[in-house]
């Protein structure tokens, strides 16, 4: 026991302590409102806003990557693929790394970038290194400018979604990520790994706030520190984001807030996820008020029964979220929230691309940010309330208010 919570006192001390470097640059949470709903932060800016003053102000490089591409004529993606070929065309070195897994289904839009000669794309397969996807969603502009979140590249997670990510200001950060881009990118190409020349882990950057926050009792400053998966693909292994997310809900004391898309604590393999959610159960037990949101995608037959048994703790609420189809009519794949974030203590967060399955963990690639400072925690626990006390939240014990949506 001794052993292990030496154990555990390490790792928070890689997610908590002091940070390595300190340097210029800043932090901005990103979001994608649903159409027709009333959730949203006037405050916070919208994804496709974001992405495109990234690439319209590019001067050098866009390196994407992402897990699928997939636009219809007149979608507000459809400027953002335009803004890239511009940006191409006029000298900038464009990147674009996609995961393989749907290529069949939606080739149109690699093939598109395929045969722009200004564009540089590539297509990864990850299946045959270690049965899992290339998951993650994440740009890096000029080396210095960098979102990273749940949105795809999908006209849908840009106006039907529920999506949260991060604009991180920093040439430290981004040449963390892009060590990560240009290990797979290589990978990809069927080159061998170049050596990463990253050594950061965590940087204090601006935090941007609403005015009305900084004002009040908050942090302007956030530490934050990359966090990536799956383990044994790493260019640090250091950097492997479950330990260390585990250690953050076993350090939690007072409050835990999580909102996925997904929680599947048994895999289609029979296999399962205990690390996590064994330490939920232990944050629960030791007087933790754990509050978990997840779409109703999980309200099916292998996933749900998971949920309710855990919702049936003493100290864990948890409720599932349905958003209403488009006046427009029904969007396959859509309407559903998507955001992945977890807050402890009001102090500490994590945000990334991993719904909670354990293939997202120990097979595919993601990438996530575990920060502190309260003043980017309080933002995202205002999100989480605004999804938990709306219309659109139901109890995981309670019947499923509206019709079962195809997936």
């Amino acid at each position: 026991m001794k052993k292990l919570n030496q154990s555990i006192a390490a790792l928070l001390l890689g997610v908590f302590g002091s940070c390595v470097s300190v340097g210029p640059g800043t932090v901005t949470l990103v979001e994608t409102t649903p159409a027709s709903t009333v959730l949203g932060s006037p405050e916070i800016p919208e994804t496709h806003m974001v992405w495109m003053e990234m690439i319209e102000g590019a001067r050098e490089s866009v390196d994407l990557c992402h897990f699928y591409l997939h636009a219809q004529e007149g979608d507000l993606l459809t400027p953002i693929i335009r803004a890239i070929e511009d940006a191409a065309a006029r000298g900038v070195r464009v990147r674009f790394l996609a995961g393989q897994k749907f290529q069949t289904i939606y080739p149109e839009l690699i093939e598109r970038f395929i045969e722009d000669p200004h564009v540089e794309m590539e297509v990864w397969n990850m299946i045959a290194l270690t049965d899992g996807v290339q998951h993650s969603k994440y740009m890096v502009v000029d080396g210095e400018d960098t979102y990273l979140g749940s949105a795809n590249f999908d006209w849908r997670s840009l106006e039907h979604i529920q999506e949260l990510g991060l604009r991180i200001q920093s040439e430290e950060f981004a040449r963390a990520l892009l060590d990560v881009f240009d290990h797979d990118w290589a990978l990809a190409r069927g080159e061998e790994p170049p050596v990463p020349q990253s050594l950061v882990q965590d940087l204090t950057l601006d935090c941007i706030m609403d005015p009305t926050q900084v004002r009040g009792n908050h942090d302007r400053w956030v530490t934050v520190s990359p966090a990536f998966s799956p383990t044994g693909l790493l260019p640090a292994e250091s950097s492997w984001d479950l330990p260390r997310m585990q250690a953050m809900i076993d350090g939690a004391q007072d409050t835990l807030y999580l909102q996925v898309l997904t929680l599947d604590l048994v895999g289609p393999d029979g296999e399962h996820f205990e690390e996590l959610e064994d330490a939920l159960i232990r944050a629960a037990a030791r007087g933790v008020r754990v509050r978990i949101l997840v779409a109703d995608w999980c309200d099916s037959k292998g996933v749900i029964e998971g949920l309710k048994d855990l919702a049936a703790l003493e100290g864990v609420g948890l409720r599932l979220v349905s958003i209403p189809e488009h006046s427009g009519g029904y969007i396959r794949f859509a309407r559903v929230i998507h955001a992945k974030y977890m807050v402890v203590d009001h102090e500490h967060s994590w945000l990334g691309t991993s719904n909670w399955e354990r293939g997202y963990f120990f097979k595919s690639r993601n990438v996530g940010v575990i920060m502190t400072g309260n003043g980017m925690a309080d933002r995202l626990e205002h999100f989480f309330r605004t999804t938990w006390f709306s219309s659109y939240a139901w109890d995981a014990d309670s019947p499923n208010p509206t019709k079962a949506k195809s997936k």
